[in-house]
């Protein structure tokens, strides 16, 4: 079998139509004076070259159909206290053509701006304003290294997200082994939740699960949410004490060989009362019918009016608004959106699509947020679009209270 990193160049080259990019690794971040947190490589990166070390580069030139990977200048020091990766490894793992020093790949850049006053990279986050953390700074750093060296700099995050919305075979692969493992661990933890005194002992528990049967970990920071706490959405303390009679919100997901799954249940610690039953069931109800929707060719659009028309009936149904044009209710109990796609980032774009494509992959979840009943619903599964309709590819795990 072809390496799959081999494969996605190949599909990006032919988008480059002779031109040539450059894409950096992110950069290692501080965790506190003299440490790094664990590291998470940049997506694009590494669905063009599976590596997962930091501040490589990868230089494709669509017109030769070659692929250089540079490695960075690795210290003494630092090859002592934390390795690098090999030339050989780097190789085998990516299928490039040749691993370059950082000095050379400046001089090559330097040769192939003679040829090409244009050079495609990674530009700007699109959404970095809403961003509540700091950007890493490697891509803009390579960026405007770039811009000194070419006549001009193109940003090519939609022709990679584009391409990475629609998944190859090998990818759904790995999708669904993430999705399996995730299933597996929410069915082996469910039985434990009545027993469980704190959030953070589920968590422990599925973290204990992911490592134990050879995920990376979470692909995400897991919401273990008891309570009023489900409905602040990314709420990640998981510190609080489960109490009886309420609600406990999980959404978590494994990484499985570089892919990710996304999954949430809301269960009932202990007697779930008539209230809750009502909420979840209203939740589950919407989600059937939201899921029955998708198919290929379907209008984005549409969609989108869908679930506003299926939200506002099940939020009138739980007596939370006053008529389908309470528009100030709907937003305050559903404040979310219903689907965003999912592959090597969790939240992965979906290209800004018009239409819903086969080999789409996203996720379905509506949620229902009382704060004043301190109650938090959602219920979230991994839907891959295919040429005749979808495939609910978390449906094996029970939505039940």
């Amino acid at each position: 079998m072809q390496n799959l990193f081999v494969t996605n160049r190949q599909r990006f080259m032919a988008e480059l139509k002779g031109g040539v990019a450059v894409i950096g690794a992110y950069a290692g971040m501080q965790r506190g004076n003299d440490m790094a947190f664990g590291f998470e490589q940049e997506a694009n990166f590494w669905w063009l070259t599976g590596i997962e070390a930091a501040d490589w580069w990868v230089i494709i030139d669509a017109k030769r159909a070659k692929t250089w990977l540079v490695a960075p200048t690795i210290s003494d020091t630092h090859q002592i206290f934390d390795g690098s990766l090999s030339e050989k490894e780097a190789i085998k793992i990516s299928g490039a053509n040749e691993v370059i020093a950082r000095d050379d790949a400046k001089s090559m850049l330097r040769d192939i701006a003679k040829s090409h006053s244009m050079v495609y990279a990674l530009g700007e986050q699109p959404h970095a304003e809403h961003f509540d953390f700091v950007v890493n700074p490697a891509p803009k750093k390579l960026y405007d290294q770039l811009a000194r060296t070419f006549n001009s700099v193109q940003d090519c995050r939609k022709i990679l997200a584009k391409l990475r919305a629609i998944k190859q075979p090998a990818e759904i692969a790995r999708m669904k082994k993430a999705i399996k493992l995730t299933m597996d661990a929410f069915a082996h933890i469910k039985p434990l939740v009545a027993a469980a005194k704190y959030e953070y002992e589920i968590e422990a528990e599925f973290s204990y699960y992911f490592r134990r049967n050879g995920a990376t970990g979470h692909a995400y920071d897991p919401i273990v949410a008891g309570g009023k706490n489900a409905c602040t959405l990314h709420y990640v303390q998981n510190n609080d004490k489960l109490k009886p009679r309420e609600l406990l919100l999980l959404d978590i997901g494994a990484r499985v060989d570089g892919y990710t799954a996304d999954i949430t249940r809301t269960y009932a610690v202990g007697e779930p009362t008539k209230r809750q039953i009502e909420v979840h069931g209203a939740v589950e109800a919407a989600q059937k019918e939201i899921i029955s929707l998708l198919q290929p060719n379907f209008s984005v659009e549409q969609y989108q009016k869908d679930v506003d028309r299926i939200m506002s009936k099940a939020l009138q149904s739980l007596g939370l608004m006053h008529g389908a044009e309470d528009e100030k209710n709907y937003r305050k109990y559903f404040p979310h959106a219903v689907s965003h796609g999912l592959g090597v980032d969790v939240h992965d774009s979906l290209g800004g699509p018009r239409m819903l494509v086969p080999g789409m992959v996203l996720t379905v979840e509506p949620g229902i947020y009382i704060p004043e009943e301190k109650i938090g619903v959602r219920i979230e599964d991994n839907i891959l679009i295919t040429e005749k309709g979808h495939i609910n590819l978390s449906a094996r795990l029970s939505s039940s209270l």
